[in-house]
Formats: structure tokens, sequence, C-alpha cells
């Protein structure tokens, strides 16, 4: 039975995504009702990554191509691929996020299976440990906030300046006019 054009142009899509993808999270979706994958893919929408349901044979297919090791003994039963090409932490955030809230850990409804950052495979644990970072927006926040205090220290430190100026020049206009 040989490769389908189809089945190629599915490959090919599948390894392009895993290649561009700055960050990506394999899950296994069992038991998940339809309300919960509908809310899960809202909020992965909303934080700007793509969900979809991959055959695995397809994926192992593609993980080769792409040249990625360590995802094929992670593909069995169902598998869904969420990922993002500006993000790495957001699959990782969202989807252990989702987890955590709706307790699906334990009945092994939705669990990570395996992940990608910058096209370097990392397990379930290192997954988590993604997610528990702070967002993009958190860290860009904390940049700026640490960048605006070296500013604002400056200022303070000019100003003292200025002020000991004044404090001098009137000590000598003093000391003038009672000489």
């Amino acid at each position: 039975m040989g490769v389908t054009p189809k089945k190629q142009a599915v490959v090919a899509e599948l390894k392009e995504q895993m290649t561009s993808a700055k960050g990506a999270v394999f899950t296994s979706y069992r038991g998940l009702t339809v309300a919960q994958d509908t809310e899960l893919r809202r909020e992965l929408r909303a934080a700007g990554v793509t969900y979809r349901v991959v055959k695995n044979t397809m994926t192992r297919i593609a993980a080769k191509e792409a040249g990625l090791e360590g995802i094929d003994e992670h593909l069995e039963g169902t598998t869904a691929l969420a990922f993002s090409a500006e993000d790495a932490v957001a699959p990782a955030k969202v989807i252990c996020d989702y987890i955590k809230k709706n307790k699906l850990e334990d009945a092994g409804i939705l669990t990570v299976k395996v992940g990608l950052v910058e096209g370097k495979v990392i397990d379930a644990s290192e997954v988590k440990a993604l997610a528990s970072l702070p967002s993009r927006e958190e860290l860009i926040a904390k940049l700026l906030g640490s960048m605006n205090a070296p500013i604002s220290n400056t200022v303070n430190v000019l100003q003292g300046v200025i002020r000991n100026a004044v404090y001098v020049l009137d000590a000598i206009r003093v000391q003038k006019e009672s000489a």
C-alpha cells in the first residue's frame, strides 16, 4: 500500500508545524467531552496556539523527517498537537493550566505526552516546568520595570546633585553677605 499524495501533504504539513513551532505539546485526550474540547480549543486559540488531532503514523513519519528524536515512543492511543509559532511557553501553559483547573490529569482524560521547544524534544515533566514559567507579557513587564528603575534612580541622583549645588551656592551667598 503506497503513500497517497494526500497523506504526503499531511506529513509535510505536520513536519513544517513541528519544525517552525517555537513550542509544541503532544497530548492524549481520552474521554474529553465535546464541551471540554471546545473550551480547551477556545483557550488555546485565545493564546495564539493551534490545536489539532494528529494520526500517530503520520506524526511518526513527520518527526523522523524533521530529525526529532524521542517522539515515537509517545505516539500511542489518541494524540493531539498544540503548537505556537510565536510563543514557546503558551502551548504548555494553556494545556497544563486547563488540566489543573479541570482536574483531568488523575482521571487520565487529558495528559501531556511530550513537548517541543525550539526544535528540542522535552518530556512531560519539562513541559510542566515550562508551563510554570511567566508568560511572555509578564516577562516583558518585568523587563520594562527593571529598565525603569535605573532611570528613576538616575533622576534621583541628578536631583541630589542639583540640590547640593543649590546648598553650596546658598552657603557662598550667605558667606559673602556676612563678609
